[in-house]
């Protein structure tokens, strides 16, 4: 690629969050030119960089794995050996091991201020990244010849024409937004609230999900021998039960999850995320791709999120060849390279959270049937288990390490 052929870079990334450096990480030794425009302040950290606790699919560990991240995690994975899920009121209940499936674990659980500082560690070491931070996004103006970006950094304006743009600037995408695609939302009318919290009983690698018509409530294991929670709550009772005091909550929690992992001694501090899910109706325009959640966002039932916004990443960095990045028939390809895993994913996750929010008696019938034929019928349960550990669809190389 030619140092004066009118493009300031090959491949701009707008956002480094977690998906953003995810990709400028996959693409770190390749031949394009390739930058990123982020926000916040290094020492702040980019959007993400929070307590959420994430549940990291076995194609998503083997994928960061390869990219150098997990060896700069402060804290390995905490590994997900089974899966327990079930649904308050409804007979049944889905209980997966990996060891019944050739596996060690399912995936592992990671905090997400942490994998940002180990993503963040990893992208300052790439080779060749230009990187513009913290910087102002001012307009996004697309071309046929060639997005430019105009941004603000340092009290200076500069214009920035790329050969392709890559949006992984969040929800309310401003790259979306410019590329007039129009996205289809669903307010679920919940808050999620999450913390950490202890109970009697040690986790033992097992990942709780439970249903219930208030919303979804998960534990998930971690480090330091206690549980992230997690806590569906209808919107209008959310400033109340953030509001709650420690002891308050735990009983809280209590109620709402119920005792098969023993009896709750402490919850931490709480923070509290809207339950909203936008997904864009296309994921490429001309020399321009939306990823993570900028093309779709996402129910968090499955912890499906980051895991398909990696997928995204990795299957870019895949398709790109030649001496254009943002050629039609490479974006075409990206395009329906994604199709089925993102449409499974987002059919999982939306169906899941309406059939199991359904308080109706038959919806009730139902979902007992399917919580016991997936319990008991060798096999029904084998595509739950894929869709788990990431292989979903086009499987991208890097995540097949140990596949």
């Amino acid at each position: 690629m030619a140092p004066n052929d009118g493009f300031d870079h090959d491949i701009l990334i707008l956002g480094g969050g977690l998906v953003g450096s995810s990709l400028a990480c996959a693409l770190d030794g390749s031949a394009w030119r390739v930058a990123q425009v982020e926000a916040s302040a290094a020492q702040e950290g980019a959007p993400g960089f929070d307590e959420r606790k994430l549940a990291l699919a076995l194609a998503s560990l083997n994928a960061l794995q390869a990219l150098d991240v997990l060896p700069r995690l402060a804290t390995a994975p905490v590994p997900i050996r089974r899966i327990h899920v079930s649904r308050a009121g409804d007979f049944g209940a889905v209980r997966l091991a990996a060891a019944d499936h050739g596996r060690e674990a399912f995936g592992g659980v990671v905090l997400a201020r942490e994998l940002g500082q180990a993503l963040e560690s990893r992208v300052a070491s790439a080779s060749g990244l230009v990187r513009y931070r913290p910087a102002t996004v001012l307009s996004v103006q697309p071309h046929a010849d060639g997005p430019v970006v105009e941004l603000q950094q340092a009290g200076e304006t500069r214009r920035l024409r790329t050969r392709l743009l890559v949006a992984a600037d969040g929800t309310r995408s401003m790259a979306r937004d410019a590329f007039g695609i129009a996205s289809d939302e669903h307010d679920y009318g919940q808050t999620l609230v999450i913390c950490s919290l202890a109970t009697d009983r040690a986790p033992d690698g097992t990942a709780y999900e439970r249903f219930t018509d208030e919303g979804p409530v998960a534990l998930l294991p971690m480090a330091g021998g206690h549980y992230g929670a997690i806590c569906g709550v209808a919107r209008a009772d959310a400033a109340r039960v953030l509001a709650l005091g420690d002891s308050d909550y735990a009983d809280y929690f209590q109620r709402r999850f119920g005792w098969r992992a023993g009896r709750v001694l402490r919850a931490g501090a709480r923070s509290g995320y809207p339950i909203v899910r936008r997904v864009a109706e296309r994921i490429t325009a001309p020399r321009c791709v939306l990823m993570g959640n900028a093309a779709q966002t996402i129910h968090p039932i499955g912890a499906q999120g980051f895991n398909l916004g990696l997928r995204d990443a990795l299957s870019l960095a895949e398709v790109l060849a030649g001496d254009d990045p943002g050629a039609p028939a490479l974006l075409a390809a990206y395009a329906a390279r994604r199709r089925e895993d993102r449409e499974r994913t987002l059919a999982f996750s939306d169906g899941m959270a309406r059939a199991t929010a359904n308080g109706s008696f038959p919806m009730h019938v139902l979902r007992s049937l399917g919580l016991l034929a997936l319990g008991h019928v060798p096999g029904l349960a084998d595509p739950l288990v894929s869709g788990a550990m990431g292989f979903r669809g086009q499987v991208p190389a890097l995540s097949r390490g140990r596949a």
